[in-house]
């Protein structure tokens, strides 16, 4: 007997693995992106900044990607850092200043996933820190993907208030790794897309090894993931520096999740899936041949050239 329902639990199991529309509505999202600007550009043009994403609109770019930050009097700020230091070289927290006491960026900034590059722009005239609602103002039609990055209600609340105010419900995926800052999104609004947290994606794990996937609802949109052997080449070439992961969780997730199996059943169930941050076009190919749905870069206009080399040799990606 227990045989008998094993065996069945293990054919419903592959059957609609293989076939999720035979139990889940598919979801059905407005936008489908390969190109994504990761700050707008980080390698090319300030992180960012207005200019950071018309360049990178100006190379192909799908997607903006950006992170939101909060400042002393209430205004929502495109911004990646809660402090000021690496960015304008005051070593303040953005939340201790007003919006118009806010310093300008510098003209050389790191490239954090370009470790010891820098972006030089020395004659740029937009080094300002830009409002959310400017962002919005300028590129009302463009898919944009936004990481708030304070577990804070009122930030989320001004940011759900700004995305209904520009009509963007539908064209807008926000979220945050930690799992209380997703919730948060998804309670105050379920028609904005968001992406899986890091635990959400230790239960995707769980859930695709157990057979158990295809049976269980997702409200998430957006599997938006690193590429762990960006991480393990780099241990093997320098040792691997100051990494935020361990050796072991990238060996973990390098087998665990780097499944084109998973991706493509994702996608089936219309879940896009968006593997950051990749400068490289080995890393642009792998991500692709594992079914990534898109490809967050700092560098917009090598991934256009990607892409388009793609596009003129007819190969998939």
């Amino acid at each position: 007997m227990y045989i008998f329902v094993l065996g069945v639990y293990v054919f419903t199991s592959i059957l609609f693995f293989k076939y999720p529309t035979l139990i889940r509505e598919k979801k059905k999202l407005k936008f489908q992106c390969k190109h994504i600007s990761h700050r707008g550009g980080a390698g090319e043009s300030l992180e960012n900044t207005l200019t950071a994403f018309r360049h990178g609109l100006d190379e192909g770019t799908q997607m903006l990607e950006l992170d939101c930050q909060l400042t002393k009097d209430g205004q929502v700020v495109v911004l990646h850092d809660s402090n000021l230091l690496r960015l304008t070289g005051v070593d303040k927290n953005v939340s201790d200043l007003d919006y118009s006491d806010l310093p300008l960026l510098k003209t050389d900034l790191p490239i954090e996933f370009d470790p010891g590059n820098f972006c030089s722009k020395p004659d740029c005239p937009d080094r300002k820190i830009p409002l959310l609602s400017q962002v919005f103002q300028e590129f009302p039609k463009t898919p944009i993907n936004i990481d708030i990055k304070q577990n804070n209600d009122i930030l989320i609340s001004k940011v759900n208030e700004l995305i209904i105010q520009h009509c963007r419900e539908d064209l807008t995926v926000w979220g945050n790794l930690r799992d209380e800052v997703v919730k948060k999104c998804y309670s105050l609004n379920k028609n904005i897309n968001v992406f899986f947290s890091l635990r959400q994606v230790i239960y995707l794990i769980l859930l695709f090894y157990s057979g158990l996937l295809p049976f269980v609802p997702l409200k998430e949109t957006h599997l938006e993931i690193f590429l762990p052997s960006i991480y393990l080449r780099r241990i093997r070439l320098d040792g691997g520096g100051q990494l935020s992961f361990s050796p072991f969780i990238l060996h973990a997730t390098n087998i665990l999740l780097m499944k084109r199996a998973l991706f493509k059943h994702l996608s089936k169930r219309g879940i896009q899936t968006y593997i950051w941050v990749l400068n490289d076009e080995t890393d642009f190919q792998q991500a692709f041949q594992l079914g990534a749905t898109g490809v967050m870069t700092d560098y917009p206009s090598k991934l256009r050239a990607f892409l388009e080399n793609c596009e003129n040799e007819k190969i998939k990606c």
